[in-house]
């Protein structure tokens, strides 16, 4: 369940930073009961641009198979192993 915190709770900067590194989920802040910001861990931040990254490149992979850019595995392998097994 995520976590809501009025803007006057900034101000206490050390239980805000062990809310956040307690959980791995956003907090949300709201400014007179309206949403208005979100912190997260570093953590809890390098995991979601990780996550957009990786859907991105599955996307892009996507992409190419319906365009038709596809290669086979034996190939594929044969190319890897010429350039990093010497």
């Amino acid at each position: 369940m995520p976590q809501i915190i009025p803007i006057r709770d900034l101000r206490d900067t050390t239980k805000l930073s062990e809310m956040c590194n307690a959980t791995n989920e956003p907090i949300y802040v709201t400014k007179n009961g309206y949403g208005d910001m979100v912190i997260m861990s570093m953590a809890a931040y390098e995991q979601q641009l990780a996550r957009i990254d990786m859907y991105s490149k599955i996307m892009e992979g996507k992409a190419q198979a319906d365009n038709g850019q596809l290669s086979d595995g034996p190939s594929v392998m044969a190319k890897l192993r010429g350039k990093y097994v010497k």
